[in-house]
């Protein structure tokens, strides 16, 4: 019997992907505080979440006359959202910086709780495999 992994990890790798991209968007937008006229940008999960669940329900192509679907995938700059200030500063930086760090550190703990998820799978395969040893 195979093993399936996207059942198996319960898309617990995907969420990972996830919150390492939005690290990375969170932590320019902290090294970004001090330049002037630097907007602060967010991945959204639930524009995320959708353009996931739209690449899972496309038409797939069974004929090469069918029209190239790739072409017309969402990208991932299209989940990057501009972020509203609470109090743009003077020279036009949209970045609060406390705020960003309280989402980075929100994020960096949701991120570590699918990696034990994940870890805990992949262990528990691991003793299936090997007979519960």
């Amino acid at each position: 019997m195979a093993i399936s992994f996207d059942s198996a990890f319960a898309g617990h790798d995907k969420f990972l992907k996830f919150r390492s991209d939005r690290a990375a968007v969170l932590a320019n937008n902290i090294a970004n505080a001090d330049t002037p006229n630097f907007k602060a940008r967010d991945i959204s999960f639930s524009s995320a979440m959708s353009r996931v669940q739209g690449d899972a329900m496309k038409m797939r192509s069974t004929n090469s006359k069918h029209f190239d679907l790739a072409s017309s995938s969402i990208r991932e700059d299209e989940d990057l959202s501009y972020r509203v200030a609470s109090q743009p500063s003077l020279d036009g930086n949209t970045v609060d910086l406390q705020r960003e760090q309280a989402e980075f550190a929100q994020n960096s703990l949701q991120f570590d709780t699918s990696f034990m998820f994940l870890d805990r799978k992949i262990s528990s395969m691991k003793k299936a495999l090997n007979g519960g040893l």
